[in-house]
């Protein structure tokens, strides 16, 4: 079987775009084309003898359908039963890698896991596409090629360091790693260990502050907004600021990503937007099985209303009913987060996510839907932990 192709549809600056513009009804069904062949090639990828892999070549056995005959567009994947949250736990992890991909190296990020173990995923080449595509929708004013970067987020077994140091590498940067575990940071909180947290928060900003004050360059960062905001206010007690670090060009993400905090962090903590303050901040949201989500431009004057779209047809997000998943909600309406992520390494359909958000129209530049307001799901939140997110 002939090696599946990288599909994507066309990006462009996002910062160029002073504000959130309706898709045309062409892109729409362009787009939906694409996902819709994207999908059948994907599922003929993982089902197939010569190139799937071992759980899905497993699991083909317990449907009651041929995937290879019977998925002809992305809403064939209904057919599927509800992904579990438990397959991804536990080994043995090859399970997972395509045989089509059996001679390349493998890496394995984990996610989850603040107790018991973790969710695993394969990947050998996804986390740098996701992040080359992200590139392409930096703003290079902000973001200048050949800039280093820091990486103020958590380190160890995560997808994310290794992607923000592809992400510096593809824009001919270096990039400045701390140590943080957030899983200790869960643990802290649990405990009620506040003095603990705040010495461990404290030892995180310390790393970073050391490598922005020892001349190497950087102009561009990612950070979780607790930390950004944790080391905006400690540069601020020592007399300076991100702006006269050097700073220019921010990617952040997390549900903790709102629209207040934004508001409060561009024009409080940064002093201004960018054509005052030097410093353009652009939200995503991602996580280790999807990718990254970038978001419609945030400006002042829409409210700092911040609206994501999954990299499709790479991966899907969907707002779907509290308790029918397979149906979505109308525009506006608030739901559950549904992903499938269709790549050659990875393919998962319809996983419900610990994140619930308002549906919202496909926007120009992503002519799909996109998810708003995105904050834990509610019949889940008071069991989940934030930490350093």
């Amino acid at each position: 079987m002939a090696s599946l192709a990288v599909t994507r549809f066309p990006t462009s600056h996002l910062a160029v775009l002073p504000m959130s513009s309706p898709a045309s009804d062409a892109t729409v069904v362009a787009a939906r084309e694409l996902l819709d062949a994207h999908t059948v090639e994907t599922v003929a990828w993982h089902f197939h003898e010569s190139t799937g892999c071992p759980f899905w070549l497993e699991k083909k056995n317990e449907l009651n359908f041929d995937p290879l005959t019977e998925v002809k567009c992305y809403d064939d994947l209904k057919k599927f039963p509800e992904f579990e949250d438990e397959w991804l736990r536990g080994g043995p992890v090859r399970r997972w890698v395509p045989k089509g991909l059996a001679d390349k190296p493998v890496y394995v990020f984990e996610t989850g896991g603040t107790t018991g173990i973790p969710k695993s995923r394969i990947a050998v080449d996804d986390f740098r596409t996701d992040y080359s595509n992200f590139s392409d929708t930096l703003p290079d004013e902000y973001f200048p090629k050949g800039a280093n970067w820091l990486m103020l987020g958590p380190s160890g077994p995560r997808r994310l360091r290794l992607a923000v140091e592809h992400l510096a590498q593809q824009r001919e940067g270096i990039c400045f790693c701390i140590d943080l575990d957030p899983r200790w940071v869960v643990k802290l909180i649990k405990k009620g260990w506040m003095d603990h947290l705040e010495e461990y928060k404290k030892h995180c900003i310390d790393q970073a502050i050391t490598v922005l004050t020892a001349g190497h360059d950087v102009k561009c960062m990612f950070g979780t907004p607790k930390l950004i905001e944790s080391l905006c206010l400690e540069l601020e007690e020592r007399g300076t600021s991100l702006a006269e670090c050097g700073i220019t060009g921010i990617f952040s993400g997390g549900t903790e990503f709102t629209p207040q905090w934004t508001k409060f962090c561009v024009e409080e903590l940064f002093g201004g937007p960018p054509e005052e303050s030097g410093i353009y901040m652009t939200p995503t949201y991602g996580n280790t099985l999807m990718g990254l989500a970038c978001s419609e431009p945030v400006t002042a004057e829409n409210k700092y209303k911040i609206t994501y779209h999954a990299p499709q047809p790479r991966a899907v997000l969907e707002v779907v009913d509290f308790d029918n998943t397979d149906e979505l909600v109308p525009y506006g309406e608030t739901g559950r987060s549904k992903l499938t992520t269709l790549t050659q390494e990875f393919f998962v359909p319809g996983f419900l996510e610990r994140d619930e958000g308002e549906r919202e129209k496909p926007y120009e530049e992503y002519p799909w839907d996109g998810i708003s307001g995105v904050r834990p799901f509610h019949r889940l939140a008071s069991a989940t932990t934030v930490g350093v997110y």
